[in-house]
């Protein structure tokens, strides 16, 4: 829970539903209470950060979760366009791939992410890396205060 007592919201843009379901399954046991929403892509991960359509009644979002590699808009565009995005530009996000390119890392971080964390391909190793991202994003840092959206 956020300081106000309510639950910490975490949006996560990931379109591998075995990456979905380990991710679900860690933070459902998180120490801090929160609750995580998914968007399979990153047009979908967008119109639910700017609450569009289907996802008008959407909660405000205290962390992104943003695999890459995508159907329809990947994970750079995302990023990009909420940097650009005054309601969005301070949502802190980290990228949570497989990509383990340079230039990859080089472009999220040119884009304003907050940490970029390469996936491991076996399941002990991708469990603590959602562990780690749990305890520092969700128990260590200070996350900036939701603002009411126009």
């Amino acid at each position: 829970m956020n300081k106000d007592g309510e639950l910490i919201q975490i949006l996560l843009v990931e379109d591998n539903p075995a990456d979905i379901r380990i991710t679900q399954e860690v933070l459902k046991d998180a120490k801090v209470a929160n609750d995580l929403h998914i968007a399979r892509d990153g047009e979908e991960g967008l119109a639910f950060l700017r609450r569009e359509g289907d996802f008008a009644g959407s909660p405000e979002i205290d962390l992104v979760l943003l695999d890459l590699n995508m159907p329809r808009m990947g994970g750079l565009e995302v990023l990009e366009e909420m940097r650009k995005d005054e309601r969005l530009r301070h949502t802190p996000v980290v990228v949570l791939t497989t990509s383990e390119a340079e230039a990859d890392v080089l472009r999220a971080y040119d884009n304003g992410s907050n940490a970029y964390v390469t996936k491991p391909v076996d399941l002990d190793q991708f469990v603590k890396v959602v562990r780690g991202i749990e305890e520092f994003w969700l128990g260590i840092v200070r996350l900036p205060q939701r603002t009411v959206l126009a």
